[in-house]
């Protein structure tokens, strides 16, 4: 007897895993690295320039640096540990063979079946092959870090980056200040733990402005880093609402629930491919009231429910 999973066509993964995957302790513990080498090359720097600033009265440095190193670590620490927006497991008894298309600004979007996590993504969702879960609005895979990027602590990773930048200019500038202020002393481990504190300083600090501005245009354009080749768009983005709006929606607008519109619902009858729709109209549209009639034979459509995402 020909079992029923035989006769059905098989799926292709848009997006396979990689054959070899890492270790997940190497990773975190890259992470875990990270935090270290913050809090000590920032233990040197306080304990010998800066305390030597702060012993002349210069209470300016210390003030503002310790402010940035607590802004810095705060968000380094929430990065690693946050919620990049999880979309958790569902079930397989839904299958592939039901496609949904939501609307975003006149846009369609069909979303597609993720076979590791059994459900519909929602558009800009991205299985992570890292850390095997599907990530909302994903815009990449911080391996600094050890997580994702997505809708939920894009704002951490913002302010990561901010923070980090404003901490090394901070820190380069205070050692610069510190070794003209004692040029006329002689050689002493104050100076040198201050050049070993400049040095990553200042190579840190131009990627991180170039990371900085690559983020800032980014959210300015409602783009991500990790883009899905959509044939359908043709050069025209619907996320963005302008510069203004995609700032606001960015770091200010709640973190509920994105696509709350109804979708239409496709159901594959026969035939190998899927059919295109000419006829389909957002879910405003009075035509959404009813189900359209059928475009082939090899094609159902009904009338869809609220898809909440």
């Amino acid at each position: 007897m020909t079992l029923l999973t035989d006769a059905m066509p098989q799926v292709k993964q848009p997006y396979p895993l990689p054959l070899v995957r890492r270790p997940w302790v190497l990773s975190s513990l890259f992470a875990a690295f990270n935090v270290v080498l913050l809090v000590f090359f920032s233990g040197l720097f306080f304990a010998f320039p800066c305390r030597w600033l702060a012993q002349n009265g210069e209470w300016v440095f210390p003030a503002i640096t310790g402010l940035l190193f607590a802004l810095t670590f705060f968000s380094l620490v929430s990065l690693n540990f946050s919620d990049p927006g999880i979309l958790h497991q569902g079930s397989a008894e839904q299958g592939p063979l039901t496609v949904h298309v939501v609307w975003v600004n006149h846009g369609a979007f069909r979303l597609q079946w993720c076979p590791k996590c059994c459900f519909h993504r929602p558009p800009r969702t991205y299985h992570c092959p890292w850390c095997n879960i599907c990530v909302e609005d994903f815009d990449h895979h911080c391996k600094w870090v050890n997580n994702c990027i997505g809708h939920r602590n894009f704002r951490f990773f913002m302010l990561l980056v901010l923070s980090l930048c404003l901490y090394s200019g901070a820190l380069l500038v205070t050692c610069l200040t510190f070794l003209v202020r004692t040029t006329h002393l002689p050689f002493s481990t104050d100076k040198a733990i201050a050049i070993v504190v400049a040095v990553p300083a200042a190579g840190f600090l131009v990627p991180l402005s170039i990371l900085l501005l690559t983020q800032a245009v980014s959210v300015s354009s409602a783009d991500r880093t990790y883009k899905v080749k959509c044939r359908h768009l043709h050069g025209y983005n619907p996320f963005d609402q302008g510069c203004a709006s995609n700032w606001y929606l960015t770091l200010c607008a709640p973190l509920g629930p994105k696509y709350m519109a109804e979708a239409v619902q496709l159901q594959r009858v026969v035939g190998p491919d899927w059919t295109s729709v000419p006829n389909l109209h957002p879910p405003m549209s009075p035509s959404t009231l009813n189900p359209p009639a059928p475009t082939s034979g090899y094609l159902q459509t009904r009338e869809g429910s609220p898809r909440v995402w």
